[in-house]
């Protein structure tokens, strides 16, 4: 997808839709619904006959996820639950309408692949199968050994580009977690997955609190007073950031947040002690400061995706250059070793790391 962005702000940007009627997409009122997100677009249902289910490979609280086939591709199937009661249907029907609507609208090569969807005699969504494996599974599989750093902020970059898109379509993911995280089949780039969660945006939006996975919520989601199961609250899409700072932290260290906690316990540390994990000594202070820039606790203080794409592409660059070799004792007879200053470029795009983390801690500062 070409997701081209002009300006800072999160709502002062130009974007090239990849939509399936070559539109803007509509947001959402109110709990995140809409006469017309209600229908279902009949031109991106599939034939069931041509779905072969296969073995299962995943199971979460909403649907089971199965490999198979569409005609002649290999497919991830993913069968969602209907649920018992007519409140329940109704509930689970609407989710899998704007979870199909929203996929099928928004399209970058970050994003797993929506292929089609299915109403019956199931709710089905049909998408690419990346053959890696998740995130997730991947950095248990490698514990306690930590990921090049070269291809933690690969795995980031990859994140946020996905993120950035989706949010300039207007779309906040709210379930953002190594989980949610695909692996190509090289194991050298992710994909965002599961938008099972996923909701648009519109300035006066008030939606469903407690929402996501405990370890990588935001504290926004949350109150001080306990909320009702379904009450609604505002926030936006900087609790993408604040999860994208927890994901970070862990593609560094590859430890699990707010370790030897139940998820209750990290969240009321995290919503109600602004506690977060800690950073370690030995991580490259840059990144540390993009992290800490993203979970500070102000929503309106966390960087936009497309400054986090600047900021990680900046220091993968730094990464990238070659490094300059000491010269020998015998070589220096004597004289001090000149070695090249940044350029004024670099030394630009790395002073918003600073000027970030500056503005997190100053308060009263509403910049981002």
């Amino acid at each position: 997808m070409n997701c081209e962005v002009e300006g800072g702000g999160d709502r002062n940007r130009r974007v090239d839709y990849d939509c399936t009627d070559g539109e803007r997409p509509s947001t959402f009122e109110g709990d995140g619904s809409s006469s017309s997100s209600d229908e279902l677009d009949m031109r991106v249902l599939i034939d069931p006959r041509l779905l072969f289910v296969g073995s299962k490979i995943g199971e979460g609280a909403h649907g089971k996820v199965y490999q198979g086939k569409y005609g002649d591709q290999i497919v991830a199937i993913k069968v969602l639950n209907r649920g018992t009661s007519p409140e329940e249907k109704s509930t689970l029907e609407g989710r899998f309408i704007r979870e199909v609507n929203m996929m099928s609208r928004v399209k970058h090569e970050n994003l797993v692949q929506f292929i089609g969807a299915c109403k019956d005699p199931f709710m089905v969504i049909v998408t690419e199968l990346l053959p890696g494996m998740s995130l997730r599974k991947y950095l248990n599989g490698i514990r306690p050994n930590k990921l090049d750093v070269r291809l933690a902020v690969q795995f980031a970059l990859d994140i946020a580009h996905a993120l950035d898109c989706l949010h300039a379509n207007g779309v906040i993911h709210r379930d953002l977690k190594p989980d949610n995280l695909l692996l190509t089949a090289n194991k050298k780039r992710v994909k965002l997955a599961d938008f099972g969660l996923a909701r648009e945006e519109s300035v006066t939006e008030m939606m469903t609190a407690e929402t996501g996975t405990y370890r990588w919520m935001a504290p926004e989601l949350y109150s001080t007073v306990t909320l009702r199961r379904g009450e609604k609250k505002h926030y936006t899409n900087k609790v993408d950031v604040y999860s994208f700072g927890v994901v970070l932290w862990e593609l560094l260290t590859n430890r699990m947040p707010f370790e030897g906690m139940s998820n209750l316990q990290a969240a009321y540390a995290a919503a109600f002690k602004q506690i977060r994990p800690t950073l370690a000594e030995d991580m490259p202070s840059e990144l540390a400061c993009i992290i800490q820039s993203c979970w500070t606790e102000d929503p309106n203080k966390r960087p936009s995706f497309d400054q986090l794409t600047q900021m990680l592409s900046a220091f993968l660059s730094k990464l990238s250059s070659p490094p300059v070799s000491p010269p020998s004792e015998a070589g220096m007879n004597g004289m001090m070793a000149i070695i090249p200053a940044p350029s004024a470029r670099t030394g630009r795009k790395f002073s918003f790391f600073k000027q970030i983390f500056t503005a997190a801690k100053r308060p009263g500062s509403n910049k981002t």
